[in-house]
């Protein structure tokens, strides 16, 4: 005989959610090295390779290794972001130089997914450039057959200078 519906257990709706992030190793610790300050930005360093900077342009090859990918063996998107960020500053600074500015909005399409040991082409161009404001666009293709796999967009604020 089942119990009537108001003295039923219900589960526990956050169970799955548990499982999920148990599933990612959420709950195990960290290693000592990425106590390291930069630890982030020297694994990005790591995969990233610089082909071409130019005025308004900067390409880089990415080669996916395991150390920034995700359960599934693909980019993880926090690498994306990292890369694309990364990228894209270096892209601003070839048009605004040495004057100082900031990341005021950033934005990733994450359209396809990039293997494990696969390598790809990162691509940043400015799209505007004004007094105040500096627009890039990067783009992820794989190198071998050159399908889009992400596209980002920044936008940098340049900062006034002080008259003091």
């Amino acid at each position: 005989m089942t119990a009537p519906p108001e003295q039923r257990q219900k589960p526990d709706p956050s169970a799955a959610t548990k499982g999920f992030f148990r599933h990612l190793g959420l709950f195990e610790m960290l290693p000592e090295s990425a106590d390291k300050k930069d630890f982030f930005s020297d694994l990005i360093r790591s995969i990233l390779k610089v082909d071409r900077v130019e005025p308004g342009r900067v390409t880089c090859t990415l080669t996916v290794r395991s150390a920034v990918t995700n359960p599934y063996n693909t980019l993880h998107g926090g690498a994306v972001a990292a890369v694309a960020e990364m990228v894209s500053l270096a892209c601003a600074k070839t048009a605004a130089g040495d004057k100082d500015f900031f990341l005021g909005e950033s934005s990733t399409a994450y359209l396809s997914a990039a293997r494990l040991n696969e390598d790809v082409e990162v691509n940043a161009s400015i799209l505007r450039q004004g007094r105040n404001v500096v627009v890039t666009s990067v783009d992820f293709r794989t190198k071998k057959t050159g399908k889009l796999l992400f596209t980002s967009r920044s936008t940098f604020y340049i900062m006034p200078v002080s008259s003091l």
